[in-house]
């Protein structure tokens, strides 16, 4: 039996899904309870405005067949899992960050119950809204709790401290080609236990944003990449269990108990500073008509993970986990410049939209057939750089002209010495000599500068999430916590961008049955 029916039926078997009430039914009495509301109330239904616009949108009638076999076929039906998700959705909307705050909140508050879906009575309690959490996260709680139960040795925060924008470097050499070559056999991770909650939040959110045509082109989709720091709750010193205080020894090397076990110290490149928590790694998409940044992937990994590592991971799970969708290009930062990348992007017909690392200009695989520069561009006699005239599908090559011919340069030396030829002299690249310094769109260009403005799309969204929505204010421990806000905070950066699309508002609803009623 697999770890996942395992989890089912040994902590899970004794409920099975309860009633589902269908969005078509909860649009109904969203707007049948909240109209009294606002005849009463007007002000104060106004406030909640955004939040009632996204939960009318919001059509959780997707998440059912996601979740359901993750339930018992018998035993006391688990009553309002429907409405305790749009409580998480609500209370991310809201800005809340204490679980306990928010039921106490949703207990006396009739107002904030009728937007979830529930009277004052029957507000799912605390450990219900826990209990959901802990059915989503695929691992065998007992094991989980074992973890953190059990004993770890304490590591110093690190003093030396790295440059400016620099990351940490590989902990294993070779570690980027050896799962570049997994991801190339078709292999992933499929005992990861977030994976189900990105199958939810693929479901949810990044779907129903497609069908609305917020993600562009799902047969051309241009993909950013990028690592953030995301701050453990946890103390970085955990509890003592020993006797050493005791015996005056204060400075002890015995093993503790942490609230996070798995979280560890990283370099914030950014701030230039060390942290204590998790890496998260994202892919966003950028929509150029509509302004909007949305995520379309999420993963947690170890705080010390490179880039570079996680990406490969991040790029085999999402084309998995969207097998409809056709990944065209990749834009990554320096982190991502290695050989094996290229190969990989290449293997799947990606063109890499990718800076050269500043620790690695000008190095080539293999001495190049022509002079070029250190972004790959060919360089004349005169030692003028050539001008790209595009790339040529049929044959595989990027055609370069004389810059003299095309205006660039006033006057040339060796204009007597070079071809005699009206059109200039030609010069031809192939990507396959050196897939990293001849990249099908080549560096510099007004294409490649015009096409890497969409790399900031994945800054923007760790902005969206750690800043706008507070992911890090919630002091979550562990990977699991951590994981859940990452796709609740997710989701209603999807629904924000379909409100901004659609410019609907839930008011102007009430506000015509109130003049029909009138």
């Amino acid at each position: 039996m697999n770890g996942i029916y395992y989890h089912y039926f040994l902590f899970w078997g004794d409920s099975m899904l309860g009633h589902w009430r269908p969005h078509a039914e909860y649009q109904s009495y969203l707007i049948s309870s909240m109209l009294p509301f606002y005849l009463a109330e007007k002000a104060r239904v106004e406030y909640y405005s955004k939040a009632l616009s996204k939960l009318y949108l919001l059509d959780l009638d997707v998440l059912k067949p996601v979740l359901e076999p993750y339930y018992s076929h018998t035993g006391k039906p688990a009553k309002n899992q429907v409405e305790i998700f749009r409580s998480f959705v609500l209370m991310s909307e809201l800005n809340i960050h204490s679980l306990s705050a928010w039921v106490e909140k949703l207990q006396c508050d009739s107002l904030l119950c009728a937007m979830v879906g529930v009277t004052p009575f029957d507000v799912p309690e605390l450990g219900n809204h826990y209990d959901f959490i802990n059915r989503l996260w695929l691992e065998n709680p007992e094991l989980s709790k074992a973890q953190r139960d059990s004993l770890h040795p304490f590591r110093k925060k690190p003093r030396k401290k790295l440059g400016k924008n620099q990351k940490q470097p590989p902990r294993h050499p070779g570690i980027i080609q050896k799962f570049v070559d997994l991801a190339l056999e078709g292999k992933t991770f499929e005992s990861r236990p977030e994976r189900l909650l990105q199958q939810i939040f693929a479901e949810v959110s990044v779907r129903p944003s497609a069908e609305a045509g917020l993600l562009g082109d799902t047969d051309n989709l241009a993909v950013s990449g990028d690592g953030t720091c995301i701050n453990s709750g946890g103390s970085p010193f955990g509890v003592k269990v020993c006797d050493c205080k005791s015996k005056g020894i204060f400075n002890c090397d015995c093993h503790r108990r942490f609230s996070d076990p798995q979280a560890r110290h990283g370099w914030d490149s950014y701030h230039e500073q060390w942290f204590y928590g998790h890496c998260g790694y994202f892919l966003s998409v950028y929509n150029r008509d509509l302004k909007i940044d949305l995520p379309i992937y999420l993963r947690m990994v170890e705080a010390q993970r490179y880039d570079g590592v996680s990406a490969i991971v991040a790029l085999a799970e999402a084309r998995k986990l969207y097998p409809d969708f056709t990944f065209e290009r990749f834009f990554g930062d320096g982190a991502h410049d290695n050989y094996a990348t290229y190969q990989l992007l290449n293997s799947w017909k990606m063109k890499p939209f990718i800076p050269l690392n500043a620790s690695n200009k000008g190095n080539f695989k293999f001495p190049p057939p022509v002079d070029v520069d250190e972004k790959g561009t060919p360089i004349c006699m005169a030692g003028f750089p050539m001008v790209n005239w595009g790339f040529q599908n049929d044959r595989c090559r990027i055609k370069w002209r004389c810059p003299l011919v095309l205006g660039k340069v006033a006057t040339c030396s060796c204009k007597d010495k070079c071809s005699p030829s009206p059109y200039g002299r030609t010069i031809y690249t192939k990507p396959s000599w050196d897939l990293r310094i001849f990249t099908p769109v080549p560096r510099g260009s007004m294409e490649w500068k015009q096409e890497m403005k969409t790399r900031t799309s994945i800054e923007r969204v760790n902005k969206r999430i750690l800043v706008d929505y507070g992911l890090e204010k919630a002091h979550a421990r562990g990977k699991k916590r951590i994981n859940w806000w990452l796709t609740i905070h997710s989701i209603n950066v999807h629904l924000d961008a379909r409100l901004k699309a659609s410019k609907f508002d839930f008011i102007s609803i009430l506000e015509n049955l109130n003049q029909k009623s009138a």
